[in-house]
């Protein structure tokens, strides 16, 4: 089972920040999943389209340039970084999880992926682009056929993980509140991957390894990453 650091290792250091990437890999994860939204023509991380929460500013991020954003502390002097500089700081040593909030140009997107392959050191096969909005994905998938994506869900639709298979999708990434063995049965059927997000209960991490979940999303990944290994015989 892999192991993602949710928003970074965001249980030891400001979720999303630099600080959080930093010591995801110093957890050496095997990956890291990070949210991302667009401002004027840059891609920033941060999760909320509020920037009360994380931040010490008020507004929506539409409110904010690229310029006021970095003036904003989001934790422990901490900025919100762009993508940019977190291709940089992680330069592929593990795979990375960009979960798309609000890009409104893919090909935005399409240029930061390039930029990791061909300047921060990373493979096609370590990135995975996922995102709730399906039509984005399915956009993305025509663009550059090659970019593994996770289809996110929040529920449990009829037809299981039908919804995936139909966007060409190399994973689901499910709400681990409703995920069953009989969802993850159906999505392996179809060749998926199946991620679970977010998993810090070792009740949780035990069930899952039972079912066969591919990989999950921790905010303290190195305590799931002990307890999966625990589980493994000796």
């Amino acid at each position: 089972m892999l192991i993602f650091a949710h928003r970074g290792a965001s249980a030891y250091a400001p979720e999303n920040t630099l600080a959080a990437i930093r010591k995801a890999l110093e957890l050496k994860v095997d990956g890291i999943e990070i949210d991302v939204h667009q401002v004027e023509q840059g891609l920033v991380v941060i999760h909320d389209r509020w920037v009360h929460r994380t931040t010490n500013g008020k507004g929506q991020l539409r409110d904010h340039s690229l310029a006021s954003l970095q003036t904003l502390d989001a934790g422990l002097g901490e900025h919100v970084p762009s993508l940019l500089q977190v291709l940089q700081l992680i330069a592929g040593r593990c795979l990375l999880n960009i979960e798309i909030k609000g890009v409104n140009d893919l090909s935005l997107l399409q240029e930061h992926i390039e930029i990791a392959v061909e300047k921060y050191h990373f493979s096609l096969d370590q990135i995975i682009v996922s995102s709730f909005d399906h039509h984005l994905l399915r956009a993305l998938k025509t663009t550059l056929p090659r970019v593994k994506i996770g289809a996110l869900t929040a529920t449990k639709p009829i037809d299981y993980a039908a919804f995936a298979q139909t966007l060409q999708a190399y994973s689901v990434n499910a709400d681990v509140s409703f995920l069953d063995e009989a969802f993850v049965a159906d999505a392996h059927q179809r060749g998926l991957k199946v991620y679970v997000y977010t998993v810090d209960e070792p009740a949780d991490l035990l069930e899952l390894t039972q079912w066969g979940v591919d990989g999950v999303f921790s905010n303290a990944p190195d305590k799931a990453k002990a307890y999966v290994a625990s589980l493994e015989p000796r």
